[in-house]
């Protein structure tokens, strides 16, 4: 029995001490100096937020182009020494027929003389040229009235309608690949390539005179 009572006693008497440590360690965060151990806090971003870089006194200067009158328009093509050019219109049906408007252009700086029908003349696939007949004359799309003397300023124009035609004597329809077009024989000529249209089959052409309207 007195060794129970004194085993007893020991034990309560261990008790405080094991429960001081307990209080020591569990406390222990008390026991350290404030701010040591501890991750240093961070800072808060204020909620005021900077405000923007003033402008600088001179914007940048953006890439406009300048505002001013059109520029000239561009010539067509290069302009023969003759200082006329002619070009060939959109084909025009009319019962069974096609025509084409020919435009000729004072594309020099002097003044053009015109007085008579443009020149016309067939190409081959080698540019060899056709036996296809062209006519002074007119058509179903307008009558010839013959030439006028016309003096063209640069710039100025004139104009001429080209018809395809079929007569009852006619025989084989002979296919070009192009038509040679120039304001007058004896002038610089340029040639308008006919593929895609069915205009390439051909027995003879009508020619209006240069006018500076077109023959009704």
């Amino acid at each position: 029995m007195g060794e129970r009572v004194r085993g007893r006693t020991r034990a309560w008497r261990a008790a405080p001490a094991a429960v001081l440590l307990t209080l020591l360690t569990g406390c222990s965060g008390f026991l350290v100096p404030a701010g040591e151990g501890e991750p240093t806090p961070t800072p808060t971003p204020s909620t005021h937020a900077a405000p923007p870089p003033a402008p600088s006194a001179t914007p940048p200067v953006a890439d406009v182009p300048a505002q001013g009158p059109d520029p000239s328009p561009t010539p067509i093509g290069d302009c023969p020494a003759s200082g006329a050019v002619v070009t060939m219109g959109e084909v025009q049906a009319l019962l069974m027929s096609r025509a084409a408007v020919l435009t000729l252009t004072n594309c020099g700086s002097k003044p053009y003389r015109v007085d008579g029908y443009p020149s016309v003349q067939a190409l081959g696939e080698e540019g060899e040229r056709l036996p296809v007949k062209v006519n002074p004359a007119g058509s179903k799309f307008g009558r010839d009235q013959g030439p006028e003397a016309l003096t063209l300023k640069p710039g100025a124009t004139v104009k001429s309608m080209l018809a395809w035609v079929s007569t009852q004597e006619g025989g084989e329809l002979i296919m070009a690949d192009a038509l040679e077009l120039a304001a007058a024989p004896d002038a610089g000529a340029r040639v308008h390539p006919l593929e895609g249209h069915d205009i390439r089959y051909m027995d003879e052409l009508n020619i209006t005179a240069w006018r500076a309207e077109l023959p009704e």
